[in-house]
């Protein structure tokens, strides 16, 4: 695999480091407006066969379709919470800048039976199920979306671009870091570090330079937040993670801990996951840069079989090509504190990037807030799609495609449009 490219250096900031294809990018930008970016979960067939249509003893969990627009998943389930008082349980975290399409458990007593919609939220019960929704039932996601204002719509052939999609390497993309503050992964470090007073100032005030004026200034007041409660006033609604952090020091709260656990915990969950990412990001361009393979699985690899295109089967330890029916693919595991690295490629990678990091595998069982504690996971090395299709019209490409859960489609799109700003461009 040539290096053709290095990325952008807020790219790099999130340890994905180059390009994985010599094509050489379309332009454009993305996320124009919410209608531009759709996307849409795709459930085990099995699950929605097995809906009730009524509650009975056995079906007893209500199942929720919510299709939301300009808000990101966590937000709004909150929101439905705050407005309806229903506790849902989701799967997959969607982008605020899309039009999404997802589904949600709740084991409330208290259901909704009709549609509801709040804002640009609505909430459909589809069926009451045996269990909630769980990873398990979640096979990806599938997305319809507009590059706008392309180099020249009309000779935008990605015919070109799908003889390399194979080569694209399974980048955790920039949303998962916080898009232009970049932040969520620094947190996670802090914790795992137990530097928690460290990690609230960093959430707190952290800026880079893609920040907005209007953020850089907020956070820089922050600074004094111990000292000037009215300082509480001036955050935005926007920034209601910082709001309930700074409330819990104004009103006297200055024991760290406890300041980390106002936050909900599915988004206090995302800082360590955020550094799991982050190190999977460093060991993949390192893997890129070296010339390893991505695509193909070498002896001691751990693999991924595929069942289906998008469908993952059993984690193998690769000795031969043929010891298994179905295709493999190499994994980079991610980091957590039943992580003991292995004789393979990979492995050596992530334990080096630990030491690097000064933090060892037992670093991320935190017995202080121990419902943060990362037991590790597997990844795939190298981006999986299917049905990819696109059409050009004036001044837009469209693409469409299918990836399996956890992929981001923004790793597939910075290859297509190769963008000089990231930012700029929408992601």
């Amino acid at each position: 695999m040539a290096i053709e490219k290095k990325s952008p250096e807020i790219d790099r900031l999130a340890g994905i480091e180059y390009y994985s294809t010599s094509f050489n990018g379309i332009g454009g930008n993305i996320k124009n407006n919410n209608k531009d970016f759709i996307v849409k979960e795709i459930l085990h067939p099995n699950f929605l066969k097995e809906l009730s249509k009524q509650k009975t003893d056995t079906h007893v969990f209500p199942i929720y379709e919510i299709e939301k627009r300009g808000i990101d998943s966590n937000h709004a389930v909150m929101v439905l919470k705050e407005r309806l008082g229903i506790n849902l349980k989701i799967v997959g975290i969607k982008d605020a800048k899309a039009t999404t399409t997802q589904y949600a458990s709740s084991n409330n007593s208290k259901r909704i039976s009709k549609d509801v919609k709040i804002g640009e939220i609505s909430l459909k019960l589809i069926g009451f199920s045996e269990k909630p929704v769980d990873k398990s039932i979640l096979i990806g996601n599938r997305f319809k979306i507009q590059i706008n204002n392309p180099k020249d719509s009309s000779k935008n052939n990605l015919s070109i671009f799908i003889s390399e999609i194979s080569n694209v390497g399974n980048y955790y993309g920039l949303q998962r870091f916080g898009s232009e503050r970049l932040v969520t992964h620094l947190i996670g470090r802090a914790i795992l570090k137990r530097q928690f007073s460290e990690a609230i100032e960093i959430l707190l005030t952290y800026t880079t330079r893609y920040d907005s004026k209007f953020s850089i200034e907020i956070r820089g007041k922050l600074k004094d937040i111990k000292n000037n409660p009215n300082l509480l006033k001036i955050i935005p609604k926007g920034m209601d993670i910082e709001r309930k952090i700074a409330y819990e020091i104004t009103k006297g709260n200055r024991e760290p801990i406890s300041v980390l656990r106002s936050i909900p915990i599915n988004i206090r969950r995302l800082f360590v996951q955020a550094f799991q990412a982050f190190i999977f990001n460093k060991t993949l361009s390192i893997a890129i840069e070296n010339d390893l393979s991505i695509t193909k699985c070498e002896k001691d690899d751990l693999c991924f079989e595929v069942i289906d295109e998008i469908v993952f089967g059993k984690i193998r330890k690769f000795e031969n090509s043929n010891s298994s029916k179905y295709k493999k693919i190499p994994i980079i595991r991610l980091p957590g504190y039943a992580f003991q690295p292995g004789k393979n490629r990979f492995d050596k990678i992530v334990k080096d990037m630990l030491h690097y990091e000064n933090i060892t595998a037992k670093d991320f069982f935190i017995k202080e807030m121990q419902e943060l504690s990362e037991t590790g996971g597997f990844r795939q090395a190298a981006f999986i799609s299917k049905d990819f299709q696109y059409k050009t019209a004036k001044n837009v490409t469209e693409v469409e495609f299918a990836v399996p859960k956890g992929t981001y489609a923004t790793t597939l799109l910075r290859e297509i449009i190769k963008p000089d700003d990231p930012i700029i461009a929408g992601f």
